[in-house]
């Protein structure tokens, strides 16, 4: 085989070990991009109820998230972390959409009956938590949909185990954009951004949902979710004792 042909087959073997890479790299960096949901943020968020000595509860939610402007389905990571020195008792998460925002599931989680939603949320999930050792979290994979004609927004209440305090609350915090992607095939939303939804004139509208056409306040929803809370961890229990009252 002369030297002009075997370069000629090294340079096109190297060509397509170069094409492939190239290929698996963009694949990787595409699946990652798509995947990433930028850091976690506890922005939103308020110390309520005093927590045990040592202990100190945030939560976390992605600085980020993206919407199918088709399904209108979207993916949300929702944390729970204890960042004091000691451990925490047992823990209850709830997970509670807003207007636009409606939570469709959370992994492991049970959902909230619609009778036992706060006022002005469509949806909730209630999570065992269970006890956090100081510096550790829990994460939970939520699906949702958002209506990105309307305004959305989430609330991440952590009560203690019996419903009667809430120890930290982030929201409910809206994810929005002031820059509406109608054409493409999804949408960008950032944490703590108002909506900002394209009209069927095409301007740029926010529309007023909720309770009295404003969203609840922190306070007000705080009240709520506490409520809401104890009453959706507790529906089980109540049921059974209903029972031997009435008996």
């Amino acid at each position: 085989m002369s030297s002009r042909r075997t370069t000629a087959m090294a340079t096109a073997v190297t060509g397509s070990l170069l094409t492939a890479s190239f290929s698996a790299m963009m694949i990787l960096s595409f699946t990652a991009s798509a995947d990433d949901q930028g850091p976690g943020s506890s922005k939103g968020g308020k110390a309520m109820d005093a927590a045990p000595a040592g202990v100190k509860l945030t939560t976390l939610l992605p600085e980020k998230i993206s919407v199918d402007n088709g399904s209108k389905k979207t993916a949300i990571t929702a944390t729970v972390r204890n960042e004091g020195t000691k451990a925490s008792g047992d823990l209850h998460l709830l997970v509670v959409g807003f207007d636009g925002l409606k939570v469709t599931n959370v992994q492991g989680c049970s959902a909230i009956g619609e009778k036992d939603l706060p006022p002005g949320s469509n949806s909730g999930f209630t999570c065992s938590v269970g006890a956090l050792a100081a510096g550790k979290s829990k994460s939970y994979a939520v699906d949702a949909t958002y209506d990105l004609n309307k305004a959305g927004k989430i609330c991440l209440p952590v009560m203690s185990a019996d419903g009667k305090k809430t120890f930290w609350q982030q929201g409910p915090v809206p994810f929005g954009t002031t820059n509406p992607s109608p054409n493409a095939p999804a949408t960008p939303l950032l944490l703590g951004t108002d909506n900002k939804p394209v009209a069927p004139g095409g301007d740029a509208t926010l529309p007023k949902t909720g309770v009295g056409e404003d969203v609840l306040s922190l306070g007000a929803a705080g009240a709520a979710l506490i409520a809401a809370g104890a009453a959706g961890l507790y529906w089980s229990q109540r049921r059974p004792r209903q029972r031997s009252l009435e008996g």
